[in-house]
């Protein structure tokens, strides 16, 4: 039970930044720009939270952290379902090609962005 907490508090936390920047960016513009800022940020900090850990130790506060922070409010925070909406809302309004950059360029930048995170988490821990 002290898990489903841990991810319940943490999930509710990220949704709630996540819905915060949607609402700082997302007026008005046909580029889903709060849903790219939130998924690579978010893969940045997730790539960099597991490599903090996986190198630091495997004990039961770290795995409390990876749950609070990584399962809960990465989890919350980032949002596939958000930009396969996203992603469909441009295909289908005659929007092809930034429908299909935006959702390729997400994935692609995600995975340069939790790169990234885990580099520097590695440079900063060791």
């Amino acid at each position: 039970m002290r898990s489903f907490a841990l991810v319940a508090i943490g999930g509710a936390a990220g949704t709630l930044a996540r819905h915060g920047i949607t609402e700082a960016f997302d007026a008005d513009r046909l580029f889903p720009l709060a849903t790219f800022l939130v998924n690579v940020t978010g893969s940045f900090a997730l790539g960099a939270l597991l490599a903090v850990l996986l190198v630091r130790d495997h004990s039961a506060p770290a795995n409390r952290l990876r749950l609070l922070l990584g399962t809960g409010f990465l989890g919350g925070y980032t949002t596939y379902s958000a930009l396969a909406v996203d992603t469909d809302t441009l295909l289908r309004g005659d929007h092809v090609a930034l429908g299909l950059a935006y959702a390729a360029g997400t994935v692609i930048a995600g995975l340069v962005s939790a790169s990234a995170g885990i580099a520097a988490a590695r440079a900063v821990v060791r």
